[in-house]
């Protein structure tokens, strides 16, 4: 089992370089980052988390910002959105960033997706909350053609597009690992159907043993490979007996959050956490 970090970096936190810098050093395999463009002052829509906001989730970077500078300040880190949402962003713009991402960092990308959980964040970008999973389903379906094809084209409800050229097609074939984040049996099945990963909240996804043994039905009924796809447990405690739990359930990965805090207590976690990463060598 892989271990590796997220982090809601900020413009007052550890800078991304140097947080990716230290999450090498000590061994652990990936880095991870969130994505929110705004969060809208209604506040209407509840956060899953808890009855207040935490102030990070409208100061984050841009993840494929951050990334590229995470992957250009690494060699070996894995370097993922944590997650991505699809349906805010234009899908032939977004298979580019992609695609550019994985390029420059030469084959390290792994794209973390989800549908979102705010309602007005989506409305100002035109998004029906409702139909979200819909719209990112076929932008996925359009950005694989993208990445996978010299003359891509696409007609769907949602994206249509005539033959197309589009370069660079990334490193990873035929694309980077796809990694569905959400929680409930229907993030399973959609997992199955267009992506390379199931991606739950540790917190929130119930039995995560259970969650992959239901995934890895659903995979077989689909006439599809248990064995490939990926398990990678978000905010996962750090603790030994859970971690090994994990392992033993078929876990690929698992991800521990860190503190939105300078870079002195960061790296004091990230020692802290690195027995871990001995633990699973």
């Amino acid at each position: 089992m892989k271990l590796g970090v997220v982090m809601f970096n900020t413009d007052y936190s550890i800078r991304i370089d140097e947080l990716a810098r230290a999450v090498e050093e000590r061994g652990f395999e990936s880095l991870f980052l969130p994505e929110h463009s705004h969060i809208p002052v209604s506040r209407k829509s509840p956060w899953p988390g808890g009855p207040t906001l935490p102030q990070e989730y409208w100061h984050l970077l841009d993840p494929f910002v951050g990334l590229t500078a995470a992957a250009a300040a690494t060699t070996r880190l894995k370097v993922g959105t944590g997650i991505c949402f699809v349906a805010e962003r234009d899908p032939i713009i977004l298979a580019k960033q992609v695609a550019s991402l994985d390029f420059l960092s030469g084959g390290r990308f792994l794209f973390g997706i989800g549908g979102g959980w705010n309602a007005e964040q989506m409305a100002n970008h035109g998004i029906e909350y409702g139909r979200r999973w819909e719209i990112l389903r076929e932008r996925v379906l359009a950005m694989k053609e993208i990445w996978t094809k010299d003359e891509p084209e696409f007609h769907g409800e949602f994206v249509n597009f005539a033959p197309i050229w589009s370069w660079p097609k990334p490193v990873q074939k035929p694309h980077p690992p796809i990694l569905l984040g959400a929680n409930k049996p229907t993030a399973r099945q959609r997992a199955v159907e267009y992506a390379d990963g199931w991606f739950p909240l540790a917190d929130r996804a119930g039995d995560i043993p259970e969650g992959i043994a239901d995934l890895r039905r659903r995979a077989a009924a689909a006439g599809r490979d248990p064995d490939s796809l990926t398990v990678s447990v978000f905010g996962a405690k750090p603790d030994a007996e859970v971690l090994r739990s994990y392992e033993k359930a078929g876990v690929t990965r698992a991800i521990f959050g860190l503190p939105v805090a300078d870079q002195d207590i960061v790296l004091m976690v990230l020692d802290d956490l690195a027995k871990f990463v001995e633990m699973f060598r």
